[in-house]
């Protein structure tokens, strides 16, 4: 098997994480092309991907993670297409480990790899001698927040098992070529009113309404500098939270049917009365995140009749998932 095998990467003031992103892509054992999109970054990242070779589109302005992603795949030949961040570092041999599942897996429509923790000088975070786990795939609870699968935890082989996960985080994620054109909808991928934050949870949740798999494969690994972490909200932006509170709610407009709403039943509406309480206590300018959803609803309506009208899994199949 040779595929064709496209990198996208979107950068926002990213110029501290990507040149050793790009310096170790250089070094895979498998052949790529690698594009990169800026969002109007100030830093000089886009002259950073100059200097290595690679195409780089450079926006005037901040399209987010999914509308980047949406405009750097557009019109491109591939078969398959990693979606990454910058603050990410491949091993050599991640294609060459990862690709097989895919004809082992004939519903395979995404994969995802080890990730491990990494520091911000690019060093492998340790503890009691052993790696630290960044994101095995995405798991959901039946409160609906979802959580990288591992995150934290000392590396000691309990996920060394090749298997389906729900979802795969969109720091590294592959996606085949089939996948991306079935879950294009009103021409977007990636949905860009996600802007960021939970689009790679809705796109999994896509993908399993629509019957694709996402497998986790344990031997490609990949090392990430993560950010964004729950127990660090108060010191993530206003705006990088008002959108993690919206996307809560645009997710599951989407995507939740009633059985899978009953299933969840009462966790998830406890969580949402501690999401708005908490909004009206300590951090009023989420409250934006309302006036945002009824701006979209109309929108919204349509991507959930073509989701919902093209479904293959019921929701007692997807309940399985949310524990």
């Amino acid at each position: 098997m040779n595929p064709e095998i496209l990198i996208s990467i979107v950068t926002h003031n990213d110029a501290g994480v990507l040149g050793r992103c790009l310096e170790a892509l250089s070094g895979l054992d498998t052949p790529v092309r690698i594009k990169v999109w800026d969002n109007a970054s100030t830093d000089g990242s886009p002259e950073i991907a100059e200097r290595f070779g690679v195409a780089v589109t450079a926006s005037p302005e901040n399209l987010g993670y999914c509308g980047g992603h949406n405009r750097n795949i557009a019109g491109e030949k591939y078969d398959f297409v990693l979606f990454m961040n910058a603050d990410v570092i491949l091993s050599p041999d991640y294609f060459s480990k990862i690709l097989p599942v895919f004809e082992k897996f004939p519903e395979a429509g995404m994969a995802c790899g080890k990730l491990l923790r990494m520091d911000e000088k690019g060093e492998l975070v340790r503890r009691e001698g052993k790696s630290v786990l960044d994101s095995t795939g995405i798991i959901f609870t039946r409160n609906q927040r979802h959580f990288d699968r591992g995150s934290n935890e000392v590396d000691t082989g309990q996920y060394n098992r090749t298997e389906p996960v729900f979802g795969g985080t969109g720091a590294a994620l592959l996606c085949s070529r089939r996948l991306v054109e079935d879950l294009t909808i009103l021409d977007e991928f990636w949905d860009e009113d996600f802007f960021a934050f939970r689009e790679d949870a809705d796109l999994a949740w896509r993908a399993r309404l629509l019957g694709w798999q996402t497998i986790y494969v344990p031997e490609a690994t990949a090392l990430h500098q993560r950010h964004v972490l729950p127990e660090r909200r108060r010191a993530l932006s206003p705006l990088i939270n008002m959108h993690s509170v919206r996307n809560r709610f645009l997710m599951r407009r989407k995507n939740m049917g009633l059985r899978l709403w009953l299933h969840c039943f009462p966790a998830l509406v406890f969580r949402d009365l501690a999401i708005i309480a908490y909004i009206f206590l300590r951090e009023w300018p989420s409250l934006r995140a309302f006036k945002l959803l009824w701006k979209t609803r109309c929108r919204t309506r349509e991507k959930r009749r073509i989701i919902q009208s093209r479904r293959k899994v019921s929701d007692r199949e997807i309940a399985g998932w949310f524990n």
